[in-house]
């Protein structure tokens, strides 16, 4: 077998692991719906994921030289653009509670324990 052909094989063998691989995150989460606190996790755990691999694994695996960086932003262009994690605002949250009165949207926040402070310009 040619390096061609096992390369391409590899790379069919990974596009197939991880349709496989996003399978069962999907179905994990569909196995979840209406759990926000499971759901919560599930995006918690990818967005750990996603910056993990982004910081080590993809840094580590920039071209060094013009064609390589080339073909990589030619890819990045036709294939979906950059993968990016999109977060919520608070505000399209809060969103659910339009019927709630302002009183009741206080009392609801002063009895949940202190938190981390959110960042609403997240997006």
């Amino acid at each position: 077998m040619s390096n061609r052909d096992r390369s391409k094989t590899e790379q069919l063998e990974f596009e197939s692991k991880l349709k496989s691989l996003g399978d069962t995150i999907r179905n994990l989460a569909n196995a979840r719906q209406g759990e926000s606190l499971a759901l919560l996790s599930l995006l918690r755990m990818l967005e750990g994921l996603h910056q993990e691999i982004r910081d080590s694994l993809f840094q580590d695996s920039l071209p060094d030289n013009r064609q390589a960086l080339y073909s990589l932003l030619k890819d990045i262009e036709t294939s979906g653009g950059w993968p990016y994690i999109h977060r919520m605002k608070l505000r399209a949250l809060l969103s659910n509670f339009q019927d709630l009165s302002d009183e009741d949207m206080g009392a609801m926040f002063t009895t949940l324990s202190p938190v981390a402070p959110v960042d609403e310009t997240i997006d």
